[in-house]
């Protein structure tokens, strides 16, 4: 865990007041910085300490052979993995003769400081070398969220108590050195010189250099202009090879004497573009920030931020850790998002490695929900880039005997990169998880164009690929059988009530897609009968019950399985996943995330209140959360069946999955799907918001430790405010046009005027309910509301 209490706990920034080397790499994930486009680890200016360099650029990958002990039909051939890019962020430092290097002289103060409403990264360091010479260091990162390809840094050192002189060298760099990984397969795969040079120029102050990637064909541009205010006498001048363009500046300053500089740098990247089409746009994108300036690129920064959070904040009174969490992951999740522009958005966004940057399901069903209410341009990017992978996931579920799309389980271009079917591609239900983000985004925003567009020809594909997959039994029952649902731990099973129930939606929303757009449809070769049998499918879903236990087996004969021995497990063999074979867990009763429960949430209208509440308890029994995914479900479903105390401990595991490291692979990135969960404990948990079919409902009913809560959210046009306390509720529109909404139930008028609603007292809990021995999350801290320092761990 981050053993690390110099994280202050404030509402909009996240500050560290001391550095500590043992959590770095931590650190450099939480403080990353990202637009979507380009990702910046938040890796110390000067290069060195560092826990694993990285800059990275949606969508740019290398292949890499997957091995197979022994090969089979249908398996990817190839993986794809996210490559560390020309790094632009750094500047070295040189104080007299001793390089501006932590680890050696004395750090008198060290701050770095993530604002979440200014968009910065802002680090000030007062130091001496070993020789005595002692400066102060301030330097403001920033990558726009209006300039697509530019991020810029100033810097400035000052002289603290006698002359001294300065050299600072700023760099391009490609192909650093990575650091080894461990035996994790969450971890990346580390490639080592994966880039090929194509181009090194120097002049007029401007550096770019130009490379391409040795097996996936992908070329890259990154340069780099500067603005320096120093003293008379100062000395520029620059230096190049193949991997390496430099910038250095030598001056001489007088006591209280300051260097400043300015660096913008920008990238680009294509399959397709030559190497001089993309020098000129790297050029291009600099001379448009030299245009806006520092102060411009701020400024523009401030007000997008401004606009964001205007129709996305959460206020949480009473857990100053969890409000601060729940921006922290807003904040992440716009960054991961904001400017994607038909590129994936991965599970680590860019702010690591993890999981080879690959996307997964985390996508469509735990972060496009909140963006489909805070910042729905973000999720109609990402549907289109799924839109745009269609030819490819034609082709797979071609290669796999069926008709339709079979979408990857993990990818970044579009192919299938998952080298094991049992949790790979027999996971068909991410067809159904992207069909459900389609819909959910439709609901939302009646975005009549991307309904035609994109969201048809997404629905239609992945009706078919049910309709071949499954097939009706001699009862006439609609089965699904030899798949995998989001619990990881039961794999290749029959009829997984998520899977089942997810796909019957993506049935009935595709039929309904193609009777909004029947001339679109029919250009899809679309049929009467083809809808007809989409709706039939629906119609018969098998969803398996178990009788004598009154629950949902997570999949046919779950609870016929053996029960895991929890009481000899302890806690060093979790996650069970890295301790013991596959087979031994596909075959017991144990849980990696919820499944069932996930299901209840995404389809409670398959479900009586009273089927939820023992499902719940039932599995809570047997989930081990061995995955980031699972807390914040978990939190939504406890919260709905009364057990408020349980779901505030869940809402606090999401928070805090990265500022406490709970996973302990915060190191290659933060956990996108974790950071929404935050928002979705909170919003769908505790604000018992839930929407659809142009409806949009609460529930509040608020834990312990949480006296308010407010948020706001975008509906079909409207921007609302929701506020609840113990006691009430009040209603507020914002924006837009009036809007109905429900109140525990009632169903009642939004516009011009405030509307409050008596909260009813939350529900009893029906059935006690337990966790498998050592796998309780944690009680939130009674001091949390008033804490000012995050204490060891979280």
């Amino acid at each position: 865990m981050i053993r690390h209490p110099a994280f202050e706990v404030e509402p909009w920034a996240l500050r560290e007041n001391r550095l500590d080397l043992d959590v770095l790499a931590q650190t450099e994930s939480v403080f990353a910085l990202s637009n979507g486009h380009i990702g910046l680890r938040g890796n110390l200016d000067e290069g060195e300490p560092h826990g694993e360099p990285g800059t990275y650029l949606n969508g740019f990958y290398e292949l890499r052979p997957l091995p197979y002990a022994e090969g089979g039909y249908g398996y990817p051939e190839s993986g794809q993995t996210v490559v560390n890019v020309t790094n632009g962020k750094l500047i070295r430092l040189m104080v007299g003769d001793e390089p501006f290097d932590l680890r050696y002289g004395t750090l008198h103060q060290h701050e770095r400081v993530l604002d979440l409403r200014a968009g910065t990264l802002t680090r000030t360091a007062h130091w001496s070398s070993p020789t005595g010479t002692s400066v102060r260091v301030r330097s403001t990162r920033l990558v726009s969220f209006t300039h697509r390809a530019i991020a810029a840094i100033r810097y400035e050192v000052e002289a603290v108590d006698r002359p001294t002189h300065l050299v600072v060298q700023s760099e391009l760099v490609a192909n650093e050195t990575q650091t080894s990984q461990d035996g994790d397969p969450r971890a990346a795969a580390v490639l080592r010189s994966p880039l090929v040079a194509e181009e090194s120029v120097l002049g007029d102050g401007l550096s770019i250099m130009v490379h391409r990637t040795r097996a996936s064909g992908l070329r890259v541009a990154a340069g780099m202009w500067h603005e320096i205010d120093g003293p008379d006498g100062t000395l520029t001048e620059a230096q190049g090879s193949d991997d390496v363009s430099r910038v250095t500046v030598a001056t001489r300053l007088a006591p209280g004497g300051t260097l400043r500089m300015v660096k913008f740098f920008s990238y680009g990247w294509s399959r397709r573009r030559s190497r001089p089409a993309l020098h000129d746009q790297v050029a291009a994108a600099l001379a448009a920030a030299r245009l806006v300036g520092w102060e411009g690129l701020r400024d523009d920064q401030r007000r997008f931020l401004d606009g964001f959070w205007d129709g996305a904040d959460v206020e949480v009174e009473g857990d100053a850790e969890v409000q601060q969490a729940v921006r922290f992951g807003l904040f992440h999740l716009l960054q991961s998002a904001a400017r994607l522009e038909e590129r994936p958005l991965p599970a680590k966004g860019l702010t690591g490695s993890g999981y080879d940057g690959h996307a997964f399901w985390d996508t469509e069903i735990f972060v496009l929900p909140v963006l489909t209410y805070t910042y729905p341009r973000a999720v109609a990017d990402a549907l289109s880039w799924r839109r745009s992978t269609l030819p490819l996931a034609r082709a797979r579920a071609g290669q796999l005997g069926l008709r339709g799309a079979a979408f990857p389980w993990r990818t970044i271009h579009g192919e299938e990169c998952s080298g094991y079917w049992p949790a790979g591609t027999a996971a068909f239900h991410v067809n159904a998880d992207i069909a459900h983000a389609v819909a959910q985004y439709v609901d939302a925003t009646q975005d009549e164009t991307f309904d035609g567009r994109t969201g048809l020809h997404v629905l239609v594909e992945t009706a078919r690929l049910w309709r071949a997959l499954g097939h009706h039994d001699a009862a006439g029952r609609f089965r699904i059988d030899g798949v995998t649902g989001p619990d990881e731990y039961t794999a290749v099973a029959d009829n997984n009530v998520y899977t089942n129930l997810m796909a019957q939606r993506n049935l009935r929303e595709a039929a309904e897609a193609v009777a909004r757009h029947p001339a679109l449809a029919a250009a899809l070769d679309v049929t009467t009968e083809e809808t007809r049998g989409w709706r039939e499918a629906a119609e018969a879903m098998t969803v398996p019950y178990d009788e004598r236990l009154g629950v949902h087996p997570e999949s046919e004969g779950f609870t016929q399985h053996a029960l895991w021995n929890f009481a000899t497990t302890g806690p060093e063999r979790y996650p069970l996943l890295l301790h013991f074979p596959y087979f031994d867990l596909y075959r017991r009763q144990v849980v990696k995330q919820a499944d069932v429960v996930l299901a209840m949430h995404l389809r409670g209208d398959a479900f009586t209140p009273a089927q939820k509440a023992r499902n719940f308890a039932y599995y809570e029994a047997l989930t081990v959360r061995d995955s980031s995914l699972s807390a914040c479900t978990q939190a939504v479903i406890a919260a709905e069946v009364g057990h408020l105390e349980l779901a505030y401990r869940y809402l606090g595991e999401a928070a805090l999955m990265d500022l406490a490291d709970l996973e302990k692979n915060t190191v290659d990135g933060v956990h996108m799907a974790a950071l929404a969960g935050a928002w979705i404990a909170l919003v769908a948990g505790f604000g018992g918001m839930r929407a659809g079919g142009g409806r949009m409902c609460f529930a509040p009913a608020l834990p312990p430790g949480i006296t308010r809560l407010a948020f706001r959210l975008r509906y079909r046009g409207s921007l609302l405010s929701v506020s609840a306390t113990r006691e009430a509720t009040a209603y507020r529109l914002l924006q837009g046009p009036p809007i109905t909404l429900t109140h525990h139930g009632e169903r009642f008028d939004l516009g011009g005027e405030e509307v409050t609603r008596p909260n009813p007292p939350p529900p009893a809990p029906e059935q006690q309910v337990h966790q498998p021995p050592g796998r309780e999350p944690r009680p939130r801290r009674p001091d949390a509301g008033g804490s000012s320092r995050r204490s060891p761990g979280g």
